[in-house]
């Protein structure tokens, strides 16, 4: 099956969708003790969500990088991402789906939310054809996001290395077993039609 140019794929329940987040251990480990991000978690700046895992381990080095040694899974509300959705514009001026460039940049600097399509990876965190879904969340949405939306957190890290230790061992087969069971997001019609670059 051929997948969209821009597609949301996540692992997603009636209720819930998750998404992945790395942090220093400093804010990771009482994020998932606690279930909610700890004080130290910085609420006056962007914070980027991804739906993709694999996304999460080429920007996180499978937990190897420097602040993103946690590597947390994110259950938040569908009714909440669908709520950063509707309410982001895209990081880039699109000719066409934009009238201007001056309307896109008052509508992204007032937009709680912002979303940029990167390519997806695969195992070996190489770009693959098709772009996956960031999303940036300041102002109203982080609040939101931190206080209302957020269900569950979960320290994915141990699963990071296992598959990162699978690929590594050239065992491809048993680490693409392992991955999240990520599929299409309904996300269509007014949803996502001011979010196609």
């Amino acid at each position: 099956m051929d997948e969209p140019q821009h597609g949301i794929r996540a692992l997603y329940t009636v209720s819930t969708v998750t998404v992945y987040q790395a942090y220093s251990p400093e804010i990771g480990v009482p994020a998932v003790r606690g279930g909610r991000f700890p004080a130290a978690w910085k609420r006056d700046r962007m914070t980027w969500i991804k739906p993709s895992f694999l996304w999460m381990m080429y920007r996180c080095g499978w937990g190897t990088k420097e602040g993103q040694e946690t590597v947390l899974g994110i259950e938040i509300s569908r009714v909440g991402f669908e709520w950063a959705l509707r309410h982001a514009c895209l990081s880039s001026y699109v000719r066409g789906l934009h009238s201007d460039r001056s309307t896109w940049q008052r509508e992204l600097k007032r937009a709680p939310a912002r979303v940029q399509w990167d390519p997806e990876r695969d195992l070996h965190l190489q770009p693959l054809p098709y772009r996956s879904l960031q999303l940036g969340l300041s102002g109203d949405a982080v609040r939101r996001y931190a206080d209302e939306w957020t269900v569950g957190i979960r320290d994915v890290t141990p699963l990071a290395r296992e598959i990162r230790a699978l690929v590594s061992s050239g065992d491809l087969d048993s680490a693409a077993r392992l991955l999240p069971g990520e599929e299409p997001y309904p996300a269509e019609g007014e949803l996502m039609a001011h979010l196609r670059s």
